[in-house]
């Protein structure tokens, strides 16, 4: 299987959407075989061969691709018309240090790339807008999800009350130890503990699908609009990939969506 859907979004004939897994590519060592990120090492032939074969399977020939170099941050990008007037290099000076992809164009396609961090897939069915974002500990505790959900009330005039919400496959709470300066962090965020925090052993463990769930639904977003995969990176790294588990240097899932 090369790439999974969400039922949540599954129902909408006007998107395709998906994550893609380990399966059914031509990469190699680390990266095998899958791998659709241009920026951790990988042979960018073997990158634009796997692109080919994504194309294919979510059945869009002519997809136009918009996909950032992420740091972690909460940057989000509007891919509009004249994103593809830019060149190349200007294309990707816009999304350098981006961690966030929204559009209202068809036949593009906003998308991320995880290896344990959270990918979010937002649609505003009413709206016809379609967003991206990457959220590891640090995009998380910054509130990117949240700052996705304002940017899409600000540039299109969305209801939260519309808006689709999928959590993909990521590192789970049953094995994402971190430290208490994390742990701190958070609090100092605003975040509930107690709700996000497990304790076994004398070590923490963090629970970033319910972190990026409780700031949805601070907004309003429903909780039958939110889908969780409950797909663990770490625990299932021969179907996903995993940089804890492969190192820095290794593949990466994309999630995508377009409006067809």
């Amino acid at each position: 299987m090369s790439i999974i859907t969400y039922k949540l979004l599954d129902q909408f004939t006007e998107i395709a959407h998906f994550c893609t897994t380990r399966q059914g590519g031509v990469s190699v060592g680390n990266y095998a075989s899958f791998n659709l990120s241009p920026y951790t090492g990988d042979d960018l032939a073997h990158v634009a061969e796997n692109q080919q074969r994504l194309n294919e399977l979510i059945g869009i020939q002519t997809l136009r691709m918009a996909v950032p170099y992420q740091t972690h941050g909460t940057e989000l990008r509007e891919i509009n018309n004249s994103y593809f007037q830019l060149s190349n290099e200007e294309k990707e000076s816009y999304l350098h240090g981006v961690d966030g992809v929204f559009t209202q164009l068809t036949q593009v396609c906003v998308a991320v790339t995880t290896a344990d961090c959270v990918p979010l897939l937002f649609f505003d069915p009413i709206k016809k807008v379609i967003g991206a974002v990457h959220a590891g500990w640090r995009g998380t505790c910054a509130g990117i999800t949240k700052k996705m959900i304002l940017t899409l009330v600000e540039y299109y005039g969305s209801n939260p009350l519309d808006i689709c919400v999928t959590i993909g496959p990521s590192i789970s709470s049953r094995v994402y130890e971190v430290g208490e300066e994390v742990i701190t962090q958070f609090s100092n965020a605003g975040f509930d503990i107690k709700e996000i925090v497990a304790q076994r052993n004398n070590r923490f463990y963090l629970d970033l699908w319910k972190a990026n769930s409780s700031l949805l639904k601070s907004l309003g977003i429903k909780d039958e609009h939110i889908e969780i995969s409950g797909i663990c990176t770490f625990t299932e790294y021969e179907n996903y990939f995993s940089a804890r588990r492969l190192g820095i240097k290794s593949g990466r899932l994309l999630s995508g969506i377009v409006l067809r």
